[in-house]
């Protein structure tokens, strides 16, 4: 694990602790029952692989730890419209507060405005943020390989089960790979950020997947940025993208998934 995931881990372990004092568990679940079901998430992703066309996971992401400030006109609802009218399968919503400067009443906020499917994109690491996803709106949650041990990956990934939840299980290499088809896990995320160098080479991907069944809907993560990058990804047969930072620094988000996609959506 690298030492700015080993960080933001420490701090969610931290910050579980702190929630559960505001809100518990129980009420979570009183207010899951309030929700209304689940949309689709991997379903629409596979719908629109299955007729060969780009399945775009649009992120809405305001910082990161390693740029800081991506986009500081953030309005995650308008950000959210622009995604859906142009193309986009589904949406990511970043909620870590420390480290990328999200915010649960993000998701909320697009939830109330867009009908596509969301990712609560945050680092779960405690079944308690598995209900509150599933509380707040969130259609997928994502885990990280590298920031679990396989005992707490498979908790956590059954919770998800428990409620309802899609799952995007994301590795980034050959070993953590492994451990997300011991899952039986329908979608894989390869991210192609190393996490010790933050480099990003879009061959991580290309590698993986020969190691990955057919049968599964494999999601290509980080360095998508030009035309090339999705013609190459998409001449490998790859067709989900789960793609943010390319489109949070274009003036009209929505606009710039259509043209990085084209013939593609």
């Amino acid at each position: 694990m690298s030492d700015i995931l080993q960080k933001i881990i420490n701090r969610k372990y931290e910050e579980v602790v702190e929630r559960k004092q505001r809100i518990s568990f129980s009420d979570l679940e009183k207010n899951i029952l309030r929700q209304a079901g689940v949309r689709g998430f991997s379903q629409t992703i596979k719908n629109q692989i299955q007729n060969q066309k780009a399945a775009v996971i649009a992120e809405i992401k305001k910082a990161s730890p390693s740029k800081g400030i991506i986009r500081s006109d953030f309005h995650p609802a308008e950000i959210a419209k622009s995604y859906a009218a142009h193309g986009a399968s589904c949406l990511s919503v970043l909620t870590d507060v420390d480290f990328f400067q999200g915010s649960d009443s993000y998701l909320q906020d697009v939830k109330r405005v867009c009908d596509l499917p969301l990712l609560r994109k945050d680092f779960m690491v405690d079944t308690y943020q598995i209900a509150e996803s599933r509380s707040i709106g969130a259609d997928c949650i994502l885990l990280i390989v590298a920031a679990l041990d396989k005992v707490k990956l498979k908790e956590l990934y059954d919770c998800a089960l428990h409620y309802g939840l899609d799952i995007l299980v994301e590795v980034h290499d050959q070993q953590e790979l492994e451990s997300a088809l011991d899952l039986n896990c329908e979608m894989i995320g390869v991210n192609n950020r190393n996490l010790k160098t933050f480099e990003t080479s879009l061959q991580t991907t290309i590698n993986l997947q020969k190691n990955i069944p057919a049968s599964k809907i494999v999601i290509t993560e980080s360095g998508i940025h030009q035309a090339s990058d999705v013609a190459l990804m998409i001449e490998k047969n790859i067709y989900g993208f789960l793609v943010g930072e390319a489109f949070m620094r274009a003036e009209n988000p929505g606009k710039a998934l259509q043209n990085l996609f084209g013939k593609y959506l």
